[in-house]
């Protein structure tokens, strides 16, 4: 569904982009993340045409970004970070709006817009008038425009900013149905465990540059980050810390009320070699597992943490 080429984007001398590929296939949730100024936006504004690139391809339902923006614009749905509304509208007028833009029929438009109203969960919202909407109502009034023409893409770019925890977790809830609907999403985020719950595949860009993409599973596999296990026995807990210190590829331990935290470095294997050597030991074992590192832990471990452009 999206297709990206050795895509870079220069302003003067600054580089914003710096020659990243990148394929997403139909009815994919793809994360974008890295911090500020990596050039997440600057990648959501080339595929939104709004935004040309100095030098590679971005293709969009097979459509070439630069040469055919018109037939890309029908494909898609784009939620930028900072977006204005027209506060003398009510929500329903400025559905319409957007609407008649794309070209929708008003009988089409009656029927249409009290579907995405429910959807945004903003049904008893409809009459009310925009400025008067909480910033989270803004943002899902927002998501509903851009599904106004029943696009196949969505890209949204930080869609949870500035929201608070109960608008985020509406807006999670939301962005989870329209997975179910098929649609191919986008979406960047600073909020990584929230993004973990509803991406199947994450990119990481850092300072313009794709330095880690695939499923996040994978990733973390491939990374083995702060690789952490736990272990919780009947007894003894403080005996099998000070045992445990001497074998290898342990670098710490740590014993408290909830068990034994081994930080480890060995494979699967020599992980089974371990837990076959602490039962050895005659200490009854009740628990033995990895801690499961998440979206941050994998961020955290890729980046470079140098000072955002």
């Amino acid at each position: 569904m999206i297709e990206i080429r050795n895509l870079s984007k220069k302003y003067g001398t600054f580089e914003a982009l710096k020659n990243i590929s990148l394929d997403i296939e139909k009815g994919t949730v793809f994360g974008f993340v890295g911090p500020n100024g990596a050039g997440k936006s600057t990648t959501m504004s080339i595929l939104a045409t709004l935004a040309l690139p100095t030098s590679g391809t971005a293709k969009v339902g097979g459509y070439e970004v630069t040469d055919y923006p018109k037939e890309v614009r029908k494909r898609i749905g784009y939620m930028p970070d900072f977006f204005g509304v027209y506060d003398q509208l009510k929500a329903t007028e400025y559905l319409h709006f957007y609407g008649a833009s794309y070209g929708i029929p008003r009988p089409d438009r009656e029927k249409l817009i009290p579907q995405l109203l429910d959807l945004v969960n903003l049904s008893n919202k409809a009459d009310s008038y925009v400025d008067s909407l909480s910033r989270g109502m803004k943002q899902r009034l927002c998501l509903a425009r851009c599904l106004v023409h029943d696009p196949d893409v969505l890209i949204l770019d930080e869609p949870a900013s500035g929201l608070d925890p109960r608008a985020r977790i509406e807006m999670r809830e939301i962005l989870k149905e329209l997975k179910l609907m098929g649609k191919t999403i986008i979406i960047s985020s600073h909020i990584l465990p929230e993004l973990a719950e509803m991406v199947d595949e994450i990119g990481v860009i850092e300072h313009g540059e794709m330095i880690a993409q695939g499923k996040v599973a994978d990733i973390q596999n491939r990374l083995r980050v702060k690789k952490v296990i736990h272990i919780r026995t009947l007894d003894q807990e403080n005996s099998l810390a000070e045992k445990l210190r001497d074998e290898p590829f342990v670098s710490s331990v740590l014993s408290d009320n909830t068990g034994v935290h081994v930080h480890y470095s060995g494979d699967d294997a020599q992980q089974s070699e371990l837990l076959r050597q602490v039962i050895s030991w005659g200490i009854p074992v009740v628990s033995f597992q990895e801690a499961q590192s998440n979206l941050e832990d994998v961020f955290l471990e890729i980046t470079k943490g140098g000072p955002s452009a």
